[in-house]
This record gives C-alpha cells, sequence and structure tokens, in this order.
C-alpha cells in the first residue's frame, strides 16, 4: 500500500479581482521529493502559503498523513506536521544557531510554563534533551561548529542549512522548502543538493519550490507545473521537460526553436 503523508485537491485562492489559483492538487507520497515549479506569477509562492497556514484558501480539501487538516495557522500547521523555510531567511539573527533549533524543538515539548518558571525536574530534563537533538541536527546539517555562533555572523549558505535544521527540529512529516537556493553560488547550491538528498535518503518527504530548474529536475522524483495559477502539468522530470505546455509556458511559443536549448532542462528560470 502506497503511503501518502500529503494530499490536496481542489485548491483556489482568489485576491481581489486576482485568481491566483486554480483548482490546483497534488499528493505526495513519503520519502519523495516532490517539486513545484512555473514561470514568476505563476501562483508557487500562494500554493505553499496556504497550504502552511499563511492564506486561507477559497475551496479545497486537505489530507496529511490520511487524516483531513484545515492549514488555518501556521502554528496548527506544524503541530500538525508540515515544516517550512522562507525565501527571505527567517532567523532569530541575536539568537545562536544552536538556540534557533532550540525554538523550533519546542514545539515538540509539553512541560508548560509552570515548569519553565519553576524549572522543575522535568522542565530541565526536556531542556537537556532537546539541546542534545539541536546539537545532533546542526551536525547533521554540517554546520555544528557553529553551534555557539549568533545566526547572523553566519554565511549566507550556513544560514539556509540552519533554517533546514530548524525545521526538522519540529519532527515534521513533509518538510517545505520555500526556494532554498535563492542566492547561492554554485558550490553552495552543491552542498544544498547533498544535504536534500541525504534528507530524503533518511525517509522524510520534502515539498521544493525553486527557481533553479535544472536543480529540481535533478533532484525531484515528481514534478507539478504551474502557469497563471493553473496546474499545467505533473509527472516525472523527465515527462515534464518534455511537456509542450511547460515549454510553452517558459518560451512562451509552442516549442523551442530548431537547435535551442530546452529552458526546462538545460537552464533556470528566469
Amino acid at each position: 500500500m502506497v503511503d501518502t503523508v500529503l494530499r490536496v485537491a481542489g485548491i483556489s485562492k482568489r485576491f481581489g479581482g486576482l485568481q491566483a489559483l486554480s483548482d490546483v492538487g497534488l499528493t505526495i507520497e513519503r520519502g519523495q521529493v516532490y517539486g513545484l515549479i512555473g514561470p514568476n506569477g505563476a501562483g508557487k509562492t500562494t500554493f505553499f502559503n496556504v497550504i502552511t497556514g499563511l492564506y486561507t484558501p477559497d475551496s479545497g480539501t486537505f489530507e496529511l498523513a490520511g487524516k483531513p487538516y484545515q492549514p488555518t495557522a501556521v502554528h496548527e500547521v506544524a503541530k500538525a506536521g508540515i515544516a517550512r523555510t522562507f525565501q527571505n531567511i527567517r532567523l532569530f539573527a541575536e539568537m545562536t544557531a544552536l538556540e534557533n533549533v532550540m525554538v523550533g524543538r519546542h514545539i515538540r515539548t509539553g512541560s508548560g510554563l509552570m515548569g519553565a518558571i519553576f524549572r522543575t525536574k522535568g522542565f530541565l530534563e526536556e531542556e537537556a534533551a532537546i539541546t542534545t537533538r539541536a546539537r545532533e541536527l546542526l551536525e547533521y546539517v554540517g554546520i555544528g561548529k557553529f553551534a555557539d555562533y549568533k545566526a547572523r555572523t553566519l554565511s549566507y549558505g550556513d544560514q539556509r542549512r540552519l533554517e533546514i535544521a530548524r525545521a526538522l527540529a519540529t519532527d515534521p512529516q513533509l518538510i517545505a522548502l520555500d526556494e532554498p537556493a535563492a542566492g547561492m553560488n554554485s558550490t553552495e547550491k552543491v552542498v544544498l543538493r547533498e544535504l536534500i538528498d541525504r534528507i530524503r535518503k533518511d525517509d522524510r518527504t520534502i515539498l521544493l519550490i525553486e527557481h533553479d530548474v535544472k536543480l529540481v529536475m535533478g533532484l525531484c522524483d515528481r514534478v507539478t507545473v504551474l502557469d497563471y495559477g493553473k496546474q499545467i502539468a505533473e509527472g516525472s522530470p523527465y515527462d515534464v521537460q518534455r511537456n509542450e505546455k511547460v515549454i510553452e509556458a517558459y518560451l512562451g511559443q509552442s516549442h523551442a526553436k530548431p537547435g535551442e536549448p530546452n529552458p526546462v532542462v538545460n537552464g533556470e528560470e528566469e
């Protein structure tokens, strides 16, 4: 039996006179890296924001691990089992890398306010466990040596990895990465790709929005393509790369000119 992590169907969202999403749906199986691509303005980020509770959809159904859920608020979505990163890095700049990951881990704790105030035995034991797990995750993403550095002092690529460590700290069923390679140089992208591949091999499930189409095609098991808020293709990277509607969306014509490289295979989204 196939183990489905996320299933959404019929997702629509309008902002005033703009129909940002029209009847979008997808199914992500456990252990997959699932890509979401499309030209600028296609609705990718809107879709991401809907499933992670930042936007309320006008219509649609949601299932997480076979159970209905409503993405009504970011913290509720995180508790349900979806962790996300953002296109624009959102770390606590004046906190250490370790403290940033510990913040993510606290969503799975149970000592409560009174335990924190009176520093009960249960609270202290839980804090020790959180610290240990946070250090493990920093090592996992490759920045363990920076545990005690303030987040703002880390390099751009290391800040991206810190965000991923914080997301992993919530023990998510699905990790949603919003353009994690944005602003990275080629070396940093190689490190990122290796990390995502490692996360997948550890039987975790990833939804990836990314402008670097070449990165998506090299990493993802399945890909959905949006254009003007509509789902124009879904399938394996091989099939999507050769879909006429996808090529048209990227080139603005029905097919590539003779000798012209396929932008969905060789190029990055502009």
